[in-house]
């Protein structure tokens, strides 16, 4: 992407509801917004028009702005679940643009149970990551 690493991260972490798509809902329905805390243990989590707070995800690793890794608590239909953890690592590295690279990792958890999060989610994230791109892009032409 041509944007700085700084915004990059930014919008991936505290612009989460900038590019997270408001169809995909991983809460109670309807969906509010979508939020990150920005730290170390922080949360990803949804609220629902109700306010109902609905955890996606825990933050294990944060080394902003090269890195950030989640404790992904979404089972395979895409509903949260604090019984099922996978993780998710992702990299910022600067090179005429920012390049991020997202790895889902599900050993954390039986190999029946990581293949069906496996299947689930291969074709979730290239989607997502485009939107992602899109918008840094888009604000990247703003400065």
């Amino acid at each position: 992407m041509k944007a700085p690493l700084v915004l990059t991260f930014g919008i991936f972490t505290s612009g989460l509801s900038r590019w997270w798509p408001a169809s995909l809902v991983i809460g109670k329905p309807p969906r509010k917004r979508v939020m990150l805390e920005p730290r170390l243990g922080g949360r990803w989590f949804e609220i629902s028009q109700d306010e109902t707070r609905t955890v996606v995800a825990r933050i294990i690793v944060w080394e902003p702005p090269d890195r950030v890794v989640f404790l992904w608590q979404v089972n395979s239909s895409l509903q949260s679940d604090k019984d099922v953890k996978s993780q998710v690592d992702v990299r910022f590295e600067m090179n005429e643009g920012t390049l991020v690279e997202l790895t889902h990792d599900f050993d954390l958890m039986s190999v029946d149970t990581g293949a069906k999060l496996r299947e689930a989610f291969q074709n979730l994230w290239p989607p997502l990551l485009g939107r992602f791109a899109t918008r840094v892009e888009s604000e990247a032409t703003l400065l």
